[in-house]
């Protein structure tokens, strides 16, 4: 639909991507100019276009594809379908891209992009028909060597078929390379879809061992059971963890002897709602985010965590597997308790790298091993999660601050490095 007055939570994610700019550029005494650089995105693109439903009514749909920065390498970002979507929203996420990218030494820059639009409202016809018109309309600024679009909220491995069969009949030629998340058959990769859950759980397995835990025994609880943190809290079982409480966006369950993974996963599966879950108590998602317990895993939504409810969080370790899940008030506030935060900017990298891998695939028309792209996942993920922890304890700060400041020291140095044209 045509642009519309900003959502309340999106110019909040957008000032929050800032504020913790600000705060790694003040902790590394960057000068003003590489500030002013680094703190706004390179370009921005927006698409107003129109779509034939099939009932025939034609209607406009705005959508977003937005460049952070671009000084390590093409860019690459996600693509939402959202009914809310701003374009502050994607500044934050395209920022957020950077960052990650920086942290796992993948040579991309950030992006990201998406369409306002109710997904549920469209069949699966209406739905080709906006993918293939958005990436029409985005497709100045694509390219597997520019801009390599991936899925994001709503969007799967058939929208990025979707796009690159797109992209490629105006090229005239197939260009697998042009997008990421594909169907295997296609130029996909093996261990896409896992790739954020196992690179949360490489993290959180580190966490652990810093502080001389183990992950037998502990108690987990999970807000958000999508893809996602489904395929977590079976790697969190596996590992010996007991999942103790679960929620979607509306309601939890909570056993405190330990909640069935499987059964609670073919459960949302057939009811698309947590609520129910048998030989479990019925619950809000306030009291699963406030309950006792080692780790909770906040993977749904962004600002779940918040100054409201940050005092109530009596969680040890908090894994911040959706982006933006915990707000920079609720940050100083678990930090100040001793809470031990794994932030987004390196709990959910992992699908940042196994994208990288698919581009590297593509481009080369050689394909990996699961276990290849598992192993290589994993060095990436011990190397990001060690620098961090080492600037944590070397300049005595969180370890979100830290990654920040890894993170952006990288990315200022490549800036350096190439200078400033003219």
């Amino acid at each position: 639909m045509p642009a519309r007055n900003t959502a309340a939570h999106a110019p909040d994610l957008w000032t929050f991507a800032q504020q913790q700019f600000d705060a790694a550029a003040d902790q590394l005494a960057l000068d003003d100019g590489m500030r002013r650089v680094l703190r706004v995105p390179k370009r921005e693109l927006t698409v107003n276009f129109p779509v034939t439903h099939e009932n025939g009514q034609v209607e406009v749909y705005t959508g977003y594809r937005v460049h952070h920065n671009v000084n390590r390498g093409p860019s690459t970002g996600g693509v939402r379908y959202v009914p809310d979507l701003t374009l502050d929203e994607i500044r934050a996420l395209a920022m957020l891209t950077t960052w990650k990218a920086a942290l796992v030494r993948i040579p991309f820059g950030g992006a990201a992009g998406g369409v306002r639009v109710d997904p549920r409202k469209l069949s699966s016809k209406e739905r080709e028909g906006l993918t293939r018109r958005y990436t029409t309309e985005i497709g100045i600024l694509m390219g597997p060597d520019r801009d390599i679009p991936s899925p994001d909220v709503n969007t799967g491995s058939q929208t990025m078929a979707w796009m690159m069969d797109t992209y490629s009949m105006h090229r005239g030629h197939t260009v697998a390379g042009s997008v990421t998340g594909k169907p295997l058959e296609i130029g996909g990769s093996r261990g896409r879809r896992e790739a954020t859950s196992l690179g949360a759980m490489r993290c959180i397995a580190a966490a652990a061992r810093v502080k001389g835990a183990s992950l037998d025994g502990a108690r987990v609880a999970i807000q958000g059971f999508g893809r996602v943190g489904m395929t977590l809290a079976q790697q969190l079982s596996r590992a010996g963890a007991i999942v103790v409480a679960i929620a979607d966006d509306r309601a939890g369950a909570r056993n405190l002897r330990g909640i069935d993974v499987e059964r609670a996963i073919g459960w949302m599966r057939e009811h698309d709602a947590i609520r129910g879950l048998p030989d479990a108590e019925q619950v809000t998602k306030a009291e699963v985010l406030a309950l006792d317990c080692d780790l909770l895993v906040p993977a749904g939504l962004q600002g779940q965590i918040t100054g409201s409810n940050a005092a109530a969080v009596r969680a040890r370790t908090v894994a911040e597997v959706a982006n933006g899940a915990v707000t920079p008030e609720a940050d100083a506030v678990l930090s100040e308790r001793g809470i031990t935060v794994i932030p987004d900017v390196i709990c959910t990298a992992g699908s940042l790298v196994v994208t990288y891998f698919e581009w590297v695939q593509d481009m080369q028309a050689f394909f990996w091993t699961r276990d290849e792209i598992a192993g290589r996942l994993d060095e990436a993920m011990d190397d990001a999660f060690g620098s961090v922890q080492a600037m944590a304890d070397a300049e005595k700060v969180n370890l979100r601050a830290a990654a920040m400041m890894v993170a952006v020291s990288r990315v200022a140095e490549a800036t350096t490095l190439r200078g400033l044209y003219p």
